[in-house]
């Protein structure tokens, strides 16, 4: 069966006056149909990015270098603006952090909705408003021919993330890429909002890549997880799998830090060090220097991607045993 979405080798970079940043370098995966894949790891580790990349919305002076993108068996890279303008919105949609990014604030909802509508369905105004109040509806939202008639700022932080949550879903999408949408919202509206998320997932078979420097969010929402270091993906397969047994010595540090695995009244654990520059990366494992597994040809070379029985995909030279992860 083809996957919704299949990424390969995909390399993004963008050419500075300071040299090449490699935001994305050689990341792969691939999302099946009704499926969440959780996309993890530090800021700058590469996450946003590769949502872009998928999109088409990385612009000057980045550009996607090398790798393919398919949709449903589609191949993305290197596809015209007007071929773009068939898919995005249609076939694949992206949920922001920031709701304002999706909305207009000088329009009423149910103006940026219907156009959103009619850009790709050929329907009238009347079916286009009522598809609209359903999507509202779906979401959570309550009066929603009454809120169809708001503006932006009539609405809180939560609501507007749940408009445009809407807006993603209005044409039934194969695919969604959800950028860090629950992290300016307060723990319950996040925890309705997932739940939402997930339960639209099953009932229409779209596929998510739910992107986050949250392990809490993706535990209880994603069926696989990719943690993402200086650009690359160093871990990746069953969620559960990854979180109670993970092999890569950065992903256990993450877990390691979080303060629910830390005793009470004790100073939280955390990675030395910090991420290196993506302009500068050390040679060998990038997450090297800061590694209490490094050894001599962890110095050397990127370590190659290998694959357990367990179906975790892996680049570590040095993993740690299954004994010593976390319980």
């Amino acid at each position: 069966m083809t996957a919704t979405l299949e990424v390969a080798g995909l390399s993004t970079h963008f050419f500075t006056r300071a040299g090449v940043v490699k935001a994305v370098d050689g990341v792969s995966f691939s999302v099946q149909r009704g499926q969440v894949l959780g996309l993890v790891g530090e800021s700058g580790s590469g996450k946003t990015v590769t949502g872009l990349s998928i999109m088409g919305l990385v612009d000057r002076p980045g550009r996607i270098v090398s790798g393919s993108i398919k949709l449903a068996g589609q191949e993305l890279v290197g596809l015209s603006e007007k071929g773009w303008r068939t898919i995005r919105g249609r076939k694949i949609a992206m949920i922001f952090q920031d709701p304002m990014m999706t909305l207009n604030p000088v329009l009423r909802i149910d103006t940026q909705m219907i156009e959103t509508v009619l850009a790709h369905a050929d329907v009238s105004k009347d079916s286009a408003r009522e598809r609209c109040r359903q999507a509202l509806s779906r979401v959570g939202i309550p009066s929603p021919d009454e809120r169809l008639t708001a503006y932006p700022h009539q609405f809180s932080g939560g609501m507007r993330q749940r408009v445009a949550i809407a807006i993603a879903l209005l044409h039934d999408p194969e695919l969604i890429i959800a950028d860090e949408p629950t992290t300016a919202l307060d723990v319950t509206i996040q925890a309705q909002i997932i739940a939402q998320v997930q339960k639209l997932a099953a009932e229409t078979g779209t596929a998510i890549v739910w992107v986050t420097h949250d392990l809490a969010v993706v535990s209880g929402l994603s069926d696989r997880l990719a943690v993402m270091y200086a650009g690359r993906i160093i871990e990746e397969g069953p969620t559960a799998e990854v979180l109670t047994q993970p092999h890569h010595p950065y992903t256990a540090g993450l877990l390691h830090s979080l303060p629910i695995n830390n005793p009470r009244g004790q100073p939280l654990n955390q990675i030395p060090g910090s991420t290196p520059s993506l302009l500068r990366l050390p040679p060998g494992c990038p997450f090297g220097p800061r590694c209490t597994r490094k050894q001599h040809d962890c110095t050397q070379a990127m370590p190659p991607e290998t694959q357990g029985a367990n179906g975790v995909r892996l680049r570590c030279y040095h993993p740690v045993a299954r004994e010593g992860a976390m319980a």
